[in-house]
């Protein structure tokens, strides 16, 4: 690649990084768990809107969900939802998720119960078996969602 192509490569590439730094804005909301560490909720970049995982923690307890793996799983689809709301959506407007859980017998249940908060066509989804999640829980979610019209 000649030094000319390659310059404006890079400051299409440049351009481009700008213009997400000036659409960017962070998504909060108090009805969903306070992060545990140094990242967002959720973070909007022109349309597309990425929500960090979300855990069975209640909000404003702070407490895990009670009712082993299945009330785990149902209290983050629905810290989930929360924070699909918080951005003006729906968990329609989710086009990617990815699950970890620590048991991956319990696909199957954690399948049931995604369709019980999913309309179709459900989104894109990755499933992944972790050894451990933060302070113990079963089950995380994160998400990519369209922005809302």
């Amino acid at each position: 690649m000649n030094q000319i192509a390659r310059t404006t490569e890079l400051d299409a590439v440049e351009q481009a990084a700008r213009r997400a730094d000036d659409e960017r804005s962070i998504i909060y909301t108090d009805k969903a768990p306070v992060p545990l560490g140094t990242y967002s909720q959720g973070v909007k970049v022109g349309n597309i809107i990425f929500l960090a995982a979300q855990t069975p923690v209640v909000p404003g307890t702070n407490d895990i969900a009670e009712g082993g793996f299945e009330g785990q799983v149902h209290q983050t689809f629905r810290n989930l939802r929360t924070m699909a709301e918080a951005c003006g959506g729906t968990l329609a407007d989710v086009v990617q998720v990815t699950v970890y859980i620590t048991d991956i017998s319990k696909f199957q249940t954690m399948n049931a119960i995604m369709a019980e908060y999913f309309p179709q066509p459900y989104p894109a989804r990755t499933t992944v078996g972790a050894a451990t999640l933060a302070r113990g829980t079963l089950v995380a979610i994160d998400a990519i969602m369209a922005a809302p019209r």
